[in-house]
């Protein structure tokens, strides 16, 4: 975790490192991974994320806000594509054939998987499969971490942050001070049993 000046108003906020670290290709205070909330890495790729819309309309018609919260509740919570990603995607998917519009008086017209995106899951049903039990490990993950002590003891660290550091000067042996006893946390927190 680094301290990185914000550009809105020149106060130093932490970042967190990229999977690569910081530097030219890591998630530096300014650059995220692939889209997502906070610079998270992209779940699926472009075509993946097609056949998971596929094989979910295939179940029923749905819209795409309905869409984004059947991924979300796939994975507990932890991981909802954005309409930013869900539109572009289902145009496309309309565009090749393999969804259309139902007909209906709402104003958000759900879509339907065709035949031709009926073949396209059962061509790719391995990958689809893979899929889905990505998005299984996913909530499993998010169950594994999520737990309330974590969730109140990670509450009390960003209150106690915002608190003690938020103020109008902050010196630099502070910051740094501060630094060395959540990386330290960090370590012990990764030699746990």
């Amino acid at each position: 975790m680094r301290l990185f000046p914000d550009h809105c108003g020149g106060k130093l906020r932490m970042h967190h490192p990229g999977p690569r670290g910081f530097g030219r290709h890591g998630a530096g205070p300014d650059r995220g991974h692939g889209g997502g909330r906070g610079g998270r890495r992209r779940v699926f790729e472009a075509t993946e994320l097609r056949l998971v819309l596929l094989k979910l309309l295939a179940d029923h018609p749905r819209h795409g806000y309905d869409l984004i919260r059947a991924v979300e509740e796939l994975t507990d919570g932890s991981y909802a594509p954005s309409p930013g990603v869900i539109y572009p995607t289902l145009a496309m998917l309309e565009e090749l054939g393999q969804v259309e519009k139902v007909q209906s008086e709402a104003a958000r017209k759900p879509f339907r998987i065709t035949q031709e995106g009926i073949a396209q899951l059962t061509a790719d049903k391995e990958l689809v499969d893979s899929l889905f039990e990505r998005l299984e490990e996913l909530a499993a993950k998010r169950k594994r971490i999520d737990a309330a002590p974590i969730r109140r003891a990670m509450d009390n660290l960003r209150a106690v942050l915002a608190h003690r550091l938020g103020r109008e000067e902050v010196d630099t042996e502070t910051l740094h001070a501060a630094a060395a006893i959540i990386d330290e946390a960090a370590q012990r927190i990764e030699r746990l049993p």
